[in-house]
């Protein structure tokens, strides 16, 4: 029998009554009953209550003991009460009394506690992350990750998936976030780059002849924290198949996240088939490529009524014919709501750096007219323009919002998701997924105003090639694709470019001579005019799944060691200073900015 323990801290049950039985554990929470001591004992598994009386020789020994202390008791399982009964574990019918115990790892003070989940400091949490993570909830949380990911690996085998391992030390790339570099030793001067995503590596395991590759990958990209994305580094679902069409990888997908979910997860799914929404029609109808579909309220474009005669919105009207956009957003049935109700969303739009929210209210007492500060600008025909275009009733109210196409997008996305939120408009027990395709090949930088690419680089352009208008650049389509999950994006993706003629063509126009492509992409294109499979794929983000599952607001909680959001670990303290001799031999010497 192991000398630490003959069972684990949730395995004991009514059967074990009257057995001598040994545990191992952390001391989580001490009762102190005068004549009794209640000690809960906690491991990987779950609790289990002991109790030492005060005639024990060791009782004054163990009552000085500090919580989250490592012991070993020895003692015997025993009933407890009818009205002693905890319900809320799964050894709640017995406890153990203690006969003997055995400090295996003392604990000093503790900065934290762990028996709660009381809300504490980043700094905290992250320097003591090996405490944090005995906590309840963090610790379910991780264990939760591991399934998830078992379980994925498991799904993709069914589907004839093969994982491998692709480089950790690769090239850098110039597109996307910033590399993290490692200097080469052994060729002085030079760098590896660690990969943002096994991308190139995963389609020169298409043109090698393998069929479905996957692979849960490490990716580094030097990125800002955000509550969906970590630092320094996160996990993906990497995938890639050959001889696909875009509906291929999307029904793999599918197949293999509503499994997952249903099976980790007591939440609805809104959709068993997941809607496809172009990009266009997302951010006019959601104003974000990312929407959250439980969110039933749609973003109406109405910059057209601005332009009767009957309507006097001056403000609009002159912000019209510079080049802005007049975008509303209708709420049902809140012909009753307060004044201050309307108000507050008007302030927080200004908070938010926008210049606030119009509103009125639909009403009719002989004919349609409007209630509320705007409404007296548009006449009875105008309104009944409005609600034909909206589908807005009597009673509902309009918020409505005029500027540049960007800044319209973004402050109506977050009025759409304040004003539902609101109005308790979102069902928390739902996951509602849905595409998001049809991405432009390329976009206008805002600054530059140089040409680029808006998603990856490697993908293939929509239409029959021989057709395609290169001289319309902003015009092309791409076979590019996000999935989304109730407003988080989980991956994008993209069926590949095989061709490297179309590929030199496509990089010029963001820029990049054919020599630069050579330098910067030799292994892609010196395998590609070697007879490459029509091929594509994705990758959903693992942290981003288990959050989802986890039901929490940031990735840092299903993450074992996550750094702050200063992309530092405090626990280990990286990054951290290196000495003379290893910048010498690497042939390296700093010159720190001030």
């Amino acid at each position: 029998m192991n000398k630490y323990r003959s069972h684990n801290c949730n395995e004991l049950r009514k059967k074990n009554v009257g057995n001598e039985v040994t545990l191992a554990g952390w001391i989580n929470k001490k009762r102190d009953h005068g004549n009794l001591l209640f000690v809960d004992l906690r491991d990987n598994y779950g609790i289990t209550q002991c109790i030492i009386e005060k005639e024990n020789k060791q009782f004054k020994d163990f009552e000085k003991i500090q919580l989250e202390t490592v012991v070993k008791i020895i003692g015997n399982v025993v009933d407890r009460s009818s009205e002693t009964i905890n319900k809320e574990i799964d050894t709640g019918e017995i406890e153990v009394s203690i006969k003997n115990y055995e400090i295996l790892g003392a604990c000093k003070e503790l900065p934290m506690p762990i028996f709660s989940d009381q809300e504490y400091s980043e700094e905290i949490r992250l320097k003591y992350r090996f405490l944090d993570l005995r906590r309840k909830k963090i610790h379910e949380n991780i264990i939760l990750r591991s399934k998830v990911i078992s379980f994925i690996r498991s799904e993709m085998n069914k589907l004839g998936f093969l994982e491998f391992q692709t480089p950790i030390l690769t090239s850098s790339s110039p597109e996307g976030a910033r590399d993290f570099l490692v200097p080469s030793r052994l060729n002085p001067g030079k760098f590896y780059a660690l990969p943002q995503a096994p991308q190139q590596f995963k389609q020169l395991i298409m043109v090698s002849g393998f069929d479905k590759y996957f692979q849960i990958a490490p990716c580094f990209r030097d990125e800002d924290a955000r509550a969906d994305r970590s630092p320094g580094e996160f996990y993906q679902l990497d995938l890639e198949m050959s001889f696909v069409e875009q509906q291929d990888v999307f029904n793999v997908v599918e197949k293999l996240l509503v499994t997952t979910f249903k099976k980790f997860s007591n939440k609805k799914l809104m959709f068993g088939k997941f809607p496809k929404i172009s990009y266009s029609e997302a951010l006019l109808k959601y104003g974000s490529d990312k929407p959250d579909l439980r969110n039933p309220l749609i973003i109406n474009d109405i910059t057209e009524i601005f332009s009767r005669d009957d309507v006097s919105f001056e403000i609009f009207k002159k912000l019209i014919k510079s080049g802005s956009k007049a975008r509303c957003i209708v709420t049902k049935n809140t012909k009753d709501k307060p004044r201050s109700f309307f108000d507050n969303i008007d302030k927080w739009a200004k908070d938010q750096g926008a210049s606030g929210l119009a509103y009125f209210t639909i009403e009719k007492n002989k004919d349609i007219s409007a209630k509320g500060p705007v409404g007296k600008f548009f006449s009875k025909e105008a309104l009944e323009e409005i609600m034909k275009k909206t589908g807005a009733k009597v009673g509902d109210s309009i918020f409505l919002a005029c500027n540049k196409k960007n800044e319209i997008e973004k402050i109506t996305s977050l009025a759409r998701d304040k004003i539902a939120k609101e109005l308790g408009l979102i069902d928390e027990n739902i996951f509602a997924f849905c595409w998001i395709v049809d991405y432009p090949m390329f976009e206008k930088d805002e600054l530059t105003k140089k040409i680029k690419f808006s998603h990856n680089p490697f993908s293939m352009p929509q239409g029959d090639i021989d057709k395609i208008n290169f001289d319309k650049p902003l015009d092309i389509l791409a076979y590019q694709y996000d999935i989304v999950c109730n407003g988080v994006e989980l991956s994008s993706g993209a069926i590949r470019n095989h061709i490297p003629e179309l590929m030199y063509k496509l990089f010029s126009i963001a820029g990049y001579e054919k020599k630069k492509v050579d330098e910067k992409f030799s292994g892609m294109i010196n395998a590609l005019s070697f007879g490459a499979p029509p091929h594509g794929g994705i990758a959903p983000g693992i942290d981003r799944i288990v959050m989802l599952l986890a039901n929490e607001k940031n990735i840092r909680e299903v993450t074992m060691f996550p750094m702050n959001q200063n992309a530092q670990d405090l626990m280990m303290k990286a990054p951290s200073d290196v000495n003379e001799e290893q910048l010498k031999e690497l042939s390296l010497s700093l010159k720190i900015k001030k």
